[in-house]
């Protein structure tokens, strides 16, 4: 018995049962297919459901047939279930896993050296890590709440400690550079005070120390640090402005003293060779005083006129000492006492030269021969001096 028909009977009085039964068939066939995607929970609630509707069906097919292939079902349902929790649980191992490798890194970046922390970047990768957690939460398997809760507490943990690093270390910057910017502007007030002074070398000087210690200060914040430098180079150019045009105006004052002194050079070097030592002594004396009229040249040319007068004196002082050796009677005295033993021993020489060379003895008259050729040119040497 499926049914029956109050009103009487159609037609066709067995196609309704024929339709459930291929209803009920296409229900099995549907779970058959959907089976590989299910979860347990969905094949338990479908394998349930199916069973229920087989004790008594009002249908008419082959009810043993599709009973026999729910059956079957279950089976392949119990090995889709076991697949599905190992598959579930390597991937809250992988969720685990992934979720630990956030934590540590975000305790990695909390544990940096405060110092040397680049802060933009690690709070830019905290955030990333933050949301890749959501991410996890929102998409990923579920991890047990005594698990998850262990690992966002140390998550949050590292945020924390990162976030009080980092407001103390701009505390203390900031500190740093309220006292660096202190130190320089009592720098730009000294370089200020010392604008005005008129000693050139000794001043410039004291801006190369105000440098030293400017370098050392350290750095104030980046916009202080601008405005301060700024400001510190204003106070130094007013004074090396002030130096360059009193240099240039020296320069031009240098300029007319050495085309002087080229001048005068050109008088001196006309002295040379020296023949007259007391006329030429006086013409160059004349030089010399106009020449220390003439004031500074610039440095740079300072070395090269002062050694072409140098020149110009040097052979003056060495024609007044020829002269002197020649005009001084004890020079004299001496040099013709010289004379006389020369010419003595010159003569007693060439007479041994003569007498060796009569011996035939020619190593004797070579050697006599070598020292008379040298009492002989100190004898003109000695001539020389007092001619």
């Amino acid at each position: 018995m499926v049914g029956g028909y109050p009103d009487g009977v159609p037609d066709d009085p067995f196609a309704l049962y024929v339709r459930r039964y291929e209803a009920l068939e296409g229900t099995v066939n549907l779970f058959e297919t959907r089976l590989p995607g299910l979860s347990p929970r969905d094949i338990d609630q479908t394998l349930k459901v199916l069973r229920e509707q087989l004790v008594e069906p009002r249908v008419i097919g082959d009810v043993a047939a599709l009973r026999a292939r729910v059956e079957d079902l279950t089976a392949k349902a119990d090995e889709q279930k076991e697949a599905y929790r190992a598959q579930r649980a390597a991937a809250k191992e992988e969720a685990l896993q992934a979720r630990q490798q956030i934590v540590d890194e975000a305790e990695n970046i909390a544990a940096q050296d405060i110092e040397s922390t680049q802060w933009k970047q690690s709070g830019a990768r905290l955030r990333e890590l933050l949301d890749s957690w959501k991410e996890y939460q929102r998409g990923g398997p579920r991890l047990d709440k005594g698990t998850e809760d262990a690992l966002w507490k140390r998550f949050s943990a590292a945020r924390t400690a990162f976030d009080r690093n980092r407001r103390q270390y701009f505390a203390a910057l900031d500190k740093r550079h309220a006292e660096v910017k202190r130190v320089k502007e009592k720098l730009i007030a000294e370089a200020e005070a010392l604008n005005s002074s008129d000693d050139w070398g000794g001043t410039s000087q004291e801006y190369r120390r105000l440098m030293d210690r400017w370098k050392q200060a350290g750095r104030a914040s980046r916009k202080d640090d601008d405005a301060l430098w700024n400001r510190f180079r204003a106070a130094q150019q007013v004074f090396f402005d002030r130096r360059r045009a009193h240099d240039e105006q020296t320069d031009a004052q240098f300029n007319e003293a050495l085309k002087a002194k080229e001048e005068l050079l050109v008088e001196a070097e006309a002295l040379l060779p020296v023949t007259d030592v007391a006329g030429t002594k006086e013409k160059l004396r004349d030089i010399q005083d106009r020449w220390a009229e003439a004031g500074r040249v610039p440095s740079r040319d300072v070395a090269r006129v002062e050694g072409r007068l140098r020149k110009v004196e040097d052979a003056l002082r060495e024609a007044e000492e020829r002269e002197w050796r020649k005009t001084n009677p004890e020079t004299q005295a001496r040099a013709q006492g010289m004379l006389a033993q020369l010419e003595d021993s010159i003569t007693e020489l060439e007479a041994q030269q003569a007498a060796a060379q009569t011996a035939g003895d020619e190593k004797l008259a070579k050697e006599v021969g070598d020292a008379l050729a040298t009492k002989k040119a100190w004898l003109e040497q000695v001539r020389s001096s007092i001619s």
